[in-house]
């Protein structure tokens, strides 16, 4: 029986793992295939056993991870103890994730375990010097974005581009109208995305994150820029949406809009479990987080207003370890600002709400907006699923010889 070990560490990752997951139980050389490690509710539809909690490992910054490291050193120490010793796989995927994947990558592979690694560190984008540890851990790399795989090739390191998974499971084109009767929670309006005079019945959907540490430091800047955006918009029935990533964020999104509805009574703010496709395909404008739902949000064809804050002291080590002006995966892809980006000292409610009103105010910027981002979907479809179990597929094969 084939055996695949595989670690999500956050909720994106299990975005990308699942597809994975559902093409190898579709391959006859898998039949009966056993995965097992640390997956989320997606993976786990597929048959995937979590062994460990995949929260332990949703951490984001070298300042937010220390309070962790307790907690993720006895996981490490648990999982290479369980892979090595009681529960060996065939092959091992590491699903991004770099700084704790590429470390169990080194001691397995040194260990004679095949490992795949699943998505690329962002090394075209700050910390190059990861490659040598790469070339060390990884038997192949599989790239989501195309310019990727001649860096490797320099290196000496195999690797694939196998394309993005949300390109495939998100449509060319969308239905602002029918996701917003989906969801059930808005009013009633005739006419969906923003081709119309006012801003009566717009959607604004707004992403902090979803991690702990997102929501303590981005979501209550994003919460006053709400605020004062309903204020300038005061009599037109504007509708923020929020999808609540998992359960344990909710307590925390409650809070901030209670306090938001104190200063602002009529602003109408719905806080929806999960969905956050759905909410991305209703809204006419997206107030987001850096990260990976940049990239929903873009193969959405959404204009958007990128945001992020760190602690001081993690900004201060990114800085030097970036090499481009832009942390947004939109405008890293477009080689150029497409959307704004208001990181740090100007992620401020004012500025935030500025840059969403410039949106709802431009259609003719949205639509040209619209339109790069249809080009970049076209270049990121791909069978992703298909080509990542593939590669584990022949990895197998080839280790069994």
């Amino acid at each position: 029986m084939p055996k695949l070990a595989c670690v999500a560490g956050e909720p994106s990752g299990d975005l990308l793992a699942a597809p994975v997951l559902h093409a190898l139980n579709q391959i006859p050389e898998m039949a009966g295939l056993s995965a097992y490690g640390v997956g989320g509710p997606l993976m786990q539809a597929e048959g995937f056993d979590s062994r460990w909690p995949m929260e332990t490992l949703s951490v984001r910054g070298y300042v937010e991870a220390l309070t962790q490291l307790p907690a993720i050193l006895r996981l490490r120490k648990d999982l290479l103890n369980t892979f090595i010793h009681l529960d060996r796989p065939d092959v091992y995927l590491g699903i991004d994730a770099p700084d704790f994947n590429l470390g169990v990558e080194l001691k397995l592979r040194a260990a004679g375990i095949p490992t795949i690694h699943f998505v690329s560190p962002s090394i075209w984008a700050w910390r190059g010097g990861r490659i040598k540890k790469i070339k060390q851990a990884v038997d192949r790399m599989l790239c989501i974005f195309p310019f990727e795989t001649e860096i490797y090739a320099r290196a000496g390191i195999a690797a694939s581009y196998v394309g993005h998974p949300l390109a495939n499971t998100i449509p060319m084109e969308v239905d602002p109208k029918g996701a917003r009767d989906r969801l059930s929670v808005f009013p009633v309006i005739k006419n969906a995305g923003l081709q119309r005079a006012d801003f009566d019945g717009c959607v604004i959907a707004v992403l902090p994150g979803s991690r702990g540490s997102e929501i303590e430091f981005i979501a209550p800047v994003f919460f006053e820029a709400m605020g004062l955006i309903a204020s300038r918009l005061q009599g037109q029935s504007l509708q923020f949406a929020i999808p609540v990533a998992t359960p344990r964020l909710r307590p925390a999104l409650e809070n901030l809009v209670a306090r938001t509805r104190m200063q602002h009574p009529d602003i109408q703010i719905h806080l929806i479990d999960g969905n956050a496709d759905t909410i991305l395909e209703a809204a006419d404008v997206v107030l987001i987080a850096s990260g990976t739902a940049t990239l929903q949000a873009a193969l959405w064809k959404k204009p958007m207003v990128i945001s992020y804050k760190v602690p001081w002291l993690t900004a201060q080590i990114m800085k030097r370890q970036g090499y481009l002006p832009y942390v947004g995966l939109p405008n890293i892809l477009a080689g150029e600002f497409v959307v704004p980006e208001l990181l740090q000292d100007d992620a401020t409610p004012e500025k935030l709400a500025n840059a969403v009103l410039h949106w709802l105010d431009k259609p003719l910027e949205v639509v040209r907006l619209k339109e790069r981002f249809s080009v970049m979907h076209e270049t990121l479809r791909k069978p992703t699923g298909l080509l990542v179990a593939q590669a584990i597929t022949q990895t197998m094969a080839e280790s069994r010889r």
